[in-house]
């Protein structure tokens, strides 16, 4: 009955259209309610259609306490003016993310790509 070598089910968190000032205090608690040690978690930005620095930062904040916990976190289906603000931010890079559900979902299963927190702190972005 050992739980040690189990791997937590993947959990999906969806995004609603607008991550501003306004709702990313919401979005945050949803996304660290999550966040259980060892936890695998989709967040599915599919009905993003806005998205200001302050979503930007949030999802850093989250990051940043998922590696705390040892849990993982794989952002997907962002377009448009979502992509764009992620793209143009640089997080794009910080942030591991998937095209499809299915693509998160595979990237989940298998091992990291890197040690916790490298990815926190690329060289040459700004905080």
């Amino acid at each position: 009955m050992s739980s040690m070598n189990r791997k937590q089910p993947i959990s999906t968190v969806m995004l609603p259209a607008k991550v501003d000032s306004v709702t990313v205090t919401a979005i945050e608690g949803m996304l660290l309610a999550a966040l259980r040690p060892g936890a695998r978690v989709i967040v599915d930005g599919s009905e993003v259609a806005y998205m200001s620095a302050a979503g930007v930062r949030t999802f850093a904040s989250v990051l940043h306490q998922a590696a705390n916990v040892g849990a993982r976190i794989v952002f997907c289906r962002f377009a448009g003016a979502a992509w764009d603000c992620l793209l143009v931010s640089g997080f794009s890079e910080l942030l591991e993310i998937a095209g499809t559900v299915e693509q998160a979902a595979a990237r989940l299963e298998a091992e990291p790509r890197l040690a916790a927190g490298e990815s926190l702190h690329p060289r040459g972005t700004a905080g």
